[in-house]
């Protein structure tokens, strides 16, 4: 019989895996959420059960803005099996990704009407965020645009040029 040689323990690093120039190792240098917890404390109870950490909800919200991940549903999805999603959501293999449903609530009701989102750009920027991006009427974690197609900076060629 020819059997399989199998590893019983392994070495893992995520850090080892998010290349240096993806776009979520940039920003991971700029986002510093240390100050979040006491901020959000007067909106998180004592009593029940633990609620979805608010450092992980806004570093996934953030995957969600840069990668145009509208649905909560599939955000959440992705972060569970995309590494760099994980190593930025501060993830370990072995840790779970909150369940779509508790993601909402949590951003539906605690960070509805909470500055959280101003409090972080403001302390991280030193100004208030763009009127765009402060809320919107719809219940997308996507801000609205102005409503007029994206302009192209160069006009589209149908035949390929060849050099």
């Amino acid at each position: 019989m020819m059997g399989r040689r199998q590893r019983l323990f392994y070495e893992f690093c995520l850090e080892d895996r998010v290349p240096s120039y993806h776009l979520l190792h940039k920003i991971d240098r700029f986002v510093d959420l240390s100050e979040l917890r006491a901020h959000l404390a007067p909106v998180y109870s004592n009593l029940g059960r633990p609620s979805v950490d608010p450092d992980l909800m806004i570093r996934m919200l953030i995957v969600g803005y840069c990668f145009g991940i509208r649905s909560e549903r599939r955000l959440c999805e992705e972060v569970d099996l995309n590494l760099t999603y994980r190593w930025f959501c501060r993830l370990g293999l072995e840790s779970r990704v909150p369940d779509h449903s508790t993601f909402s609530k949590a951003r539906h009701g605690r960070f509805q009407d909470s500055d959280v989102f101003c409090h972080v750009f403001e302390t991280r920027f030193g100004a208030a965020p763009p009127a765009r991006l402060r809320r919107s009427s719809s219940r997308s974690p996507i801000p609205r645009s102005s409503g007029r197609p994206p302009t192209r900076a160069m006009p589209f060629s149908p035949t390929p040029t060849i050099i």
